[in-house]
């Protein structure tokens, strides 16, 4: 059955959600906005994936193996708490089904901007950046992938990536206006700020690259430029997604507006923000 959703709004966007009997979706601690008094709500450590048993259905119940079924359950959920944990995400989900017919509930982001719904088919994942993921239905898995090596330490946002598996509807979210990408139409390959990276499909090769070389101009890029050394390469045949602002950019703007400004006069390399 379609999660039947409609994304509302201009500069702050909201995802409403319309349930039907039998169906059930979640969200991140903290994007929950509304709901009908005939949808029920639950919080959970553990998400829908291979940890809590069947998507969406926890384990435990009768022919999961009694004690050490539990064991195994009780494992799943810490490791997976532990993992959002250590990747800066929600320490628990809401899970929301609807009673006594259809009921209706909404969610929202944080930030000012766009909210987009994926339809994963089962045959290809998503990867988002963290703190992209609003809401999904409980037929979606959802997962911490983490970029390692250079990679990863190069990357910045890209470090931690949030992975959506499985078959239904995600909703995620990103700040200021979203535009559509694909690298095959560029050649195979675009180099992007790592903080305008929102989603990709998997198949889509994600990487780190220095903005120019050890000299003048390199330098000038880094010092000068606002990005800093290194720009995010994404490679291949996918859909790509990028937002127009990036959440340094919106801290930079409020710390100028009140008077905090801590980029200082070169707005990249030297950054004295600590945060």
């Amino acid at each position: 059955m379609t999660l039947q959703q409609e994304i509302v709004g201009n500069a702050m966007q909201m995802a409403v959600v319309s349930l039907q009997p039998g169906q059930t979706v979640y969200c991140e601690a903290g994007k929950f906005l509304f709901k009908t008094s005939n949808v029920t709500m639950e919080t959970r450590l553990s998400g829908p994936g291979p940890a809590s048993g069947t998507a969406g259905q926890p384990s435990g119940g009768p022919g999961s193996g009694g004690m050490s079924g539990m064991l195994r359950q009780a494992m799943g959920t810490a490791k997976q708490a532990g993992q959002r944990a250590l990747a800066g995400e929600s320490f628990a989900f809401q899970y929301f089904a609807s009673t006594g017919g259809e009921g209706t509930v909404g969610f929202a982001g944080v930030l000012p901007g766009e909210m987009r719904a994926l339809e994963l088919d089962g045959t290809r994942a998503w990867l988002a950046e963290k703190d992209a993921f609003v809401a999904a239905e409980s037929t979606v898995d959802f997962g911490i992938a983490f970029q390692g090596g250079r990679t990863g330490r190069s990357g910045g946002e890209g470090f931690i990536l949030e992975k959506f598996t499985g078959r239904g509807t995600v909703v995620i979210c990103g700040a200021g206006n979203f535009i559509d990408l694909n690298p095959a139409d560029f050649g195979g390959r675009i180099e992007v700020d790592t903080g305008c990276i929102v989603a990709f499909e998997e198949g889509i090769r994600y990487g780190v690259q220095r903005v120019g070389g050890l000299d003048r101009q390199g330098l000038m890029n880094a010092v000068f430029g606002g990005e800093g050394l290194s720009l995010a390469t994404l490679e291949g045949n996918g859909q790509v997604i990028l937002q127009s602002l990036t959440i340094e950019g919106l801290a930079n703007a409020l710390r100028k507006a009140r008077g905090g400004d801590k980029q200082g006069p070169t707005g990249g390399l030297f950054s004295t923000d600590a945060g």
